[in-house]
């Protein structure tokens, strides 16, 4: 039997990074400067896009305004159009750099609704291939992420910055 060591994933597993963490991450990485150490990867506006450290696939995105707000309707039409146009600009890098064949777009609203976060809005961008869902999720509770972090961060990071300097122009 062959074993696949992710000792990165235990954090998540048994809530240390939830403990260790104090107050909001969507308030607290972006009023910080070390945009590469906390995966984000794009400043708007209004909003701002970071890597999920706990994702599901490769690549998995998350879209937060920099407000601390948790209830979806109480977003203004200016955090609303910055999300959505990140969004835009995010699917745009994926597609170029990473080549999924689909998307999962969406909002986890409430605790029941599979929010890990439920006191700040966020919208999760997952690119999806096809096969990317296979046994390991269903027979071992483990999903197979197969490229770092750090790696999906400098392409997306460097396709981003491009589309949004050739949008100003």
């Amino acid at each position: 039997m062959k074993k696949l060591w992710a000792p990165w994933r235990m954090k998540y597993i048994t809530g240390a990074a939830d403990k260790n963490q104090r107050g909001c991450i969507f308030c607290n990485k972006p009023a910080g400067k070390a945009d590469q150490r906390n995966y984000i990867l794009y400043r708007g506006q209004k909003a701002f896009v970071i890597m999920n450290i706990f994702p599901y696939n490769n690549g998995h995105l998350m879209i937060a305004p920099y407000r601390h707000v948790g209830d979806f309707p109480a977003l203004n039409d200016a955090e609303l159009l910055d999300i959505m146009q990140l969004a835009q600009a995010c699917q745009k890098a994926m597609s170029a750099v990473m080549k999924p064949q689909g998307y999962n777009l969406g909002f986890n609203l409430g605790r029941v609704a599979g929010a890990g976060i439920e006191d700040h809005v966020h919208l999760h961008l997952v690119p999806r291939w096809n096969g990317d869902t296979n046994f390991m999720p269903v027979l071992a509770d483990t999903k197979v992420v197969s490229e770092a972090l750090e790696d999906t961060y400098k392409k997306l990071k460097r396709e981003l910055d491009n589309i949004n300097k050739n949008t100003k122009q």
